[in-house]
């Protein structure tokens, strides 16, 4: 009975995906949530707005690098938000190139709203909790935008940076961006695309670890939302992670999986608002055990 559950929900979402047919957009039909038209591509939560603004940074060559809403009054991002395709998967450019520091200021954000460059993060601490230090933290990884020199210098906007230590973002964080481009990024093919969503979490004082010297937001949580739409089909995963600084590395990712609802409800961040609704109650809410069995391939537990 159990499985017959299981393969019922299964079909549900198959048959449900397959009503729609634009590999990018969710389509307005039965779609309570959605954003405007500007953002309406699927990888986008549901905007904030308010004292936020959504900022877009792209390449000629690639099309979409990433786009992120930042909040002016806490000069913060609240997430930023990308996609895989096979065309801007494509690896033309590595990190060891660069003759110097590429991190540098956000050209579409005023200056002082952001960290200083160098300084400000590495100068900051918070003993006690084992912070002796925070590194610059990608939120979109240098890694996934690797087709063009441009693509992957404008992932070193500061921007693009959240306070992290050291052992946490070279360590169960690098983990978790290693399984979005090497295992799930790598599963697409054709017109395939998979839509990812991150960041750390800055809304509430409770989920606000500490603050750095000149009082940029250091989060207590970090986050991934993933979506992967194969064909007309539609699967979803979510990750929450406490920002702890010590070396979780050799956790199995299950400690930290959840479905997107689940997410939701601990963000308070509606993620993959633009997919008609009925998809998106499907996909969003698959409870654990559907997880493990649709992605006891994929290595997600290893």
């Amino acid at each position: 009975m159990k499985h017959l559950k299981i393969l019922s929900l299964l079909l549900t979402i198959l048959l449900l995906a397959a009503c729609d047919d634009n590999n990018d957009e969710g389509g307005s039909s039965g779609n309570s949530n959605k954003n405007i038209a500007a953002y309406s591509s699927l990888e986008f939560p549901k905007t904030k707005g308010g004292k936020s603004e959504v900022i877009t940074h792209s390449t000629s060559q690639y099309g979409v690098t990433y786009s992120y809403e930042w909040d002016h009054q806490l000069k913060a991002q609240r997430w930023t938000c990308y996609y895989f395709t096979v065309k801007n998967r494509e690896i033309n450019w590595s990190r060891n190139q660069w003759g110097s520091d590429p991190f540098q200021k956000d050209p579409k954000i005023p200056s002082n709203e952001q960290p200083n460059v160098t300084g400000e993060f590495s100068g900051s601490s918070y003993p006690e909790k084992g912070f002796s230090y925070f590194q610059r933290g990608h939120i979109c990884a240098s890694q996934d935008r690797m087709a063009s020199k441009e693509a992957n210098g404008q992932t070193f906007y500061m921007t693009n940076m959240m306070p992290q230590g050291e052992l946490f973002n070279g360590k169960l964080w690098s983990k978790m961006e290693a399984f979005v481009r090497e295992t799930w990024g790598k599963k697409i093919s054709g017109n395939d695309t998979l839509f990812v969503v991150k960041g750390g979490t800055i809304d509430k004082e409770s989920q606000i670890l500490c603050r750095t010297k000149s009082g940029f937001i250091v989060p207590r949580y970090f986050f991934m939302a993933l979506l992967l739409k194969r064909n007309t089909t539609y699967q979803a995963l979510g990750f929450y992670v406490e920002h702890i600084n010590s070396d979780h590395s050799s956790d199995p990712l299950a400690n930290y999986a959840c479905n997107i609802r689940s997410l939701e409800e601990k963000t308070g961040i509606d993620f993959f608002c633009n997919l008609p609704d009925e998809v998106e109650s499907s996909v969003e809410t698959v409870d654990k055990t559907t997880i493990e069995r649709l992605w006891d391939k994929t290595n997600l537990y290893k």
